[in-house]
């Protein structure tokens, strides 16, 4: 499928991933700006489960504020929450730093609360026979975006203008990027009025059909592996057991889009009947990332590590967020959306201390319970029946 042939609402919706892609650089520069500031990284995966704790009941009184509310205003609430955690974490210098960026985080964990409206933004602007074209492309360009912002950040950021203060400016620029999304949201996407409850409480049992509950347990899994390795584990074992600079981490990331844009070509030509498989296929390409990644190997092998599991989770996702979305009814979509966030809030609360104390005791020991979590998914996928069957 060609990007024009896809509906105009959905171009949109995607340029709008590819326009704050390289953005997303602010999950590497926040963790290694306190760093570099003189936190652990023990001290981080305490900070960051700290700030998961006190988030907990801001979000249900943020959630309960906004009860109800149309799609459209939720993302415009997320960049504009977004754009204030930026300015905070701009001015986390001093004697303030620790308060701004604690205040930061939080208004990141509040937007965070708004996210399973995206889910259900997809759900409504892809139409469902087209759904796995329209996710390859959805893939591919906020990727391309992402390498040239990654690089281009990186290496200013590692051998131009190396010094702390720098990140603070390049973080008031990400704040005026995500203020600037509020009128393209408002001018490009369609109104979507339909009201959408925000169901922070936790998650109902009677919402459960026999394919949703195999996706809560799949997701949870999935989650837990992927929160095990966060951003500061790769940024601790890199920079300061290998090394390296910002710029070689970025490199890492370019090589994670590249993968992804080649998987988008792939995943094109495999057939949808064998999704499952296709699946495990992607996940168990993740298991060997970490895998390669616990065995501590030099950069060159992090970059190769790096791209093969890229490769299969890019593999996977068109396929795994349609089973998702087959089982999940059109009349309760942000409801059913909103209990899979509760479940990954509910992952990531301890994760970080979990990932934290693990890189303290060996630098690349999370990835090997990655790769545990990982393989148990592969297996999972590889008994279900060998073609996707549509349980809405």
């Amino acid at each position: 499928m060609r990007f024009r042939d896809i509906p105009k609402p959905a171009r949109a919706y995607i340029l709008y991933h590819t326009i704050i892609s390289p953005f997303l650089i602010s999950w590497y520069l926040l963790p290694l700006y306190m760093m570099l500031s003189g936190y652990s990284v023990l001290e981080l995966g305490v900070f960051f489960t700290v700030v998961n704790a006190l988030s907990i009941p801001l979000t249900y009184m943020v959630g309960k504020l906004f009860d109800e509310l149309p799609i459209r205003s939720g993302l415009i609430c997320i960049d504009l929450l977004e754009g204030a955690s930026y300015l905070c974490y701009a001015m986390a210098e001093g004697r303030l730093a620790p308060i701004m960026l604690t205040l930061g985080c939080l208004l990141s964990k509040i937007a965070g609360l708004f996210y399973p409206l995206y889910q259900a933004c997809e759900q409504i602007l892809y139409p469902e026979e087209i759904r796995e074209e329209i996710f390859v492309w959805h893939l591919r360009l906020p990727e391309i975006s992402q390498i040239v912002g990654f690089l281009a950040f990186g290496y200013v950021l590692s051998y131009i203008w190396p010094d702390l203060k720098y990140y603070r400016v390049t973080f008031i620029v990400f704040s005026i990027v995500s203020f600037a999304m509020v009128p393209y949201l408002i001018s490009s996407l369609p109104r979507i009025d339909r009201r959408e409850r925000l169901n922070i409480g936790g998650i109902r049992a009677k919402l459960y059909s026999k394919g949703f509950r195999m996706v809560v347990l799949i997701e949870t899994l999935y989650i837990l592996a992927f929160c095990l390795m966060p951003e500061f584990v790769l940024l601790n074992y890199v920079i300061f057991t290998l090394n390296k600079k910002l710029f070689h981490v970025m490199l890492i990331e370019s090589s994670m889009s590249i993968s992804t844009i080649i998987a988008t070509y792939i995943a094109e030509k495999l057939p949808k009947k064998y999704s499952f498989r296709n699946i495990a296929l992607g996940i168990s390409m993740l298991a060997a990332q970490t895998l390669i990644m616990a065995m501590s190997p030099p950069f060159l092998v992090v970059l190769v590590a790096y791209f093969i599991g890229r490769l299969g989770d890019s593999i996977a996702f068109p396929f795994y967020r349609s089973w998702i979305f087959s089982n999940i009814p059109y009349d309760r979509v942000s409801e059913f959306h909103a209990a899979l966030s509760s479940i990954r809030k509910t992952v990531a609360l301890i994760s970080p201390v979990i990932a934290g104390l693990l890189a303290s005791i060996h630098a690349t020991l999370p990835y090997a319970l990655s790769f545990m979590l990982f393989l148990i998914i592969t297996i999972i996928f590889l008994t279900m029946p060998t073609s996707r069957k549509n349980t809405k």
